[in-house]
């Protein structure tokens, strides 16, 4: 039987920096997957921010990587990695486009030395068009992708409360080398493959419903316009809990959702008798359901709800999830670091086993010596430290 990192003997390349590249590495990693993070010497990867491995955001997407600390700049340092592509599957990189053109590393010249790898570019907006060389962080994705304006308020926008670009393009980077690597598995030749995709790109897979549901509409889309047509509704108890309540349009959670209110009146009032007429008058029904929410604790809540087979949550909030009693049973976090920091383990599990999250995030350049020793001796190796092509933590 396949154990639960099936990905084990597929080797890494990761020059990503931030986010996009060394989380789609780290998904790799958590897989099974031996990924060798490619940093500069000096600083290592800039999301390490000056702080090395204290920073809990580089530990987060770099746990259970190798370090090698090398300066692409320097012909030898180029050169190490090139020498190094014969031993690897995967390279993964997120520059911009032509940056990896520029350092001999663009893909022709990865795939001339290792025609079986795969190589996958994460860039901002693509490697053509008006918009190909435009530096893009997070925000830049979010707002130029149409995620901002779809969960802001209509005519009020706001920025958003994570990296959910970066986070969705390491996401889709990750199941594009996936794919990848089957399809060379697949292929007598064991050909590999040029994988591209952006930031622009990948934030597609998080507006798609909301693009569809404006052709069916007609009208633009925004934060509030999806809940007429989920029925769903985000309530206070009178302790001052909040719980969210999806019905969607099958009819028998609202005829549910009557009984966990106990309020015949709902059930009488025309508007609200069937789910397009709920859709077609949600804003009426909304400020109801928020009064009538406010009559009770959220525990008598859960408990009718649960009794009425209604779908809820409570809303739960970023620090109570590690001790959130379902995330618990899924087994989702590491046990505490001495920082106290968890990290977050795989969202599968394979074969009934979660992988676990790899150990800690690597010093800058704490593998240097023994990569570097795949392809070059001792003597040259120190020979390369000296002059500050490599470094070693």
């Amino acid at each position: 039987m396949q154990n639960n990192r099936p990905l084990k003997g597929i080797r890494v390349l990761d020059l990503g920096s931030f986010i996009a590249g060394p989380y789609a590495a780290e998904i790799l990693a958590m897989l099974g997957a031996e990924v060798v993070k490619v940093e500069p010497t000096h600083g290592g990867d800039p999301f390490r921010r000056g702080e090395g491995t204290g920073s809990p955001y580089f530990v987060q997407a770099n746990a259970g990587k190798k370090s090698l600390a090398v300066n692409l700049k320097a012909p030898e340092g180029c050169a190490l990695v090139k020498s190094l592509l014969p031993r690897f599957d995967v390279f993964i990189e997120n520059s911009r486009p032509g940056v990896m053109e520029r350092l001999g590393l663009g893909p022709e010249a990865v795939r001339a030395i290792n025609p079986s790898i795969v190589y996958a570019s994460a860039s901002g907006f693509g490697d053509g068009g008006p918009w190909r060389d435009r530096a893009a962080y997070d925000t830049i994705g979010l707002s130029m992708s149409g995620f901002l304006s779809l969960m802001s308020d209509e005519n009020r926008n706001q920025l958003a409360g994570t990296c959910i670009g970066d986070l969705t393009t390491g996401l889709v980077c990750a199941l594009g080398i996936a794919s990848a690597l089957v399809g060379r598995e697949l292929d007598p030749a064991r050909g590999g493959s040029e994988l591209k995709t952006s930031l622009l790109e990948a934030m597609s897979t998080m507006t798609v419903d909301a693009l569809t549901q404006m052709f069916e509409t007609g009208e633009r889309p925004h934060r509030e316009s999806r809940h007429p047509a989920a029925n769903s509704f985000c309530v206070r108890t009178s302790d001052g809990s909040w719980m969210t309540v999806h019905l969607s349009s099958p009819q028998k959670f609202w005829i549910a959702f009557l009984a966990a209110m106990d309020n015949p009146e709902f059930g009488e009032d025309p508007r609200f008798a069937t789910y397009p007429d709920r859709r077609a008058h949600y804003f009426a029904l909304r400020p109801l359901v928020e009064a009538e929410f406010l009559r009770h604790d959220r525990a008598e809540w859960e408990r009718r709800l649960v009794a009425a087979d209604v779908p809820f949550a409570p809303v739960v909030t970023i620090d109570a999830l590690p001790g959130n009693e379902q995330m618990q049973w899924l087994d989702m976090f590491e046990p505490a670091r001495p920082d106290g920091q968890r990290l977050l383990r795989a969202p599968w599990r394979i074969n009934g086993e979660r992988p676990g999250k790899p150990d800690d995030a690597p010093d800058i350049g704490a593998h240097t010596r023994e990569i570097a020793m795949e392809v070059l001796d001792a003597q040259t190796i120190e020979a390369l430290v000296a002059r500050g092509v490599l470094a070693q933590a």
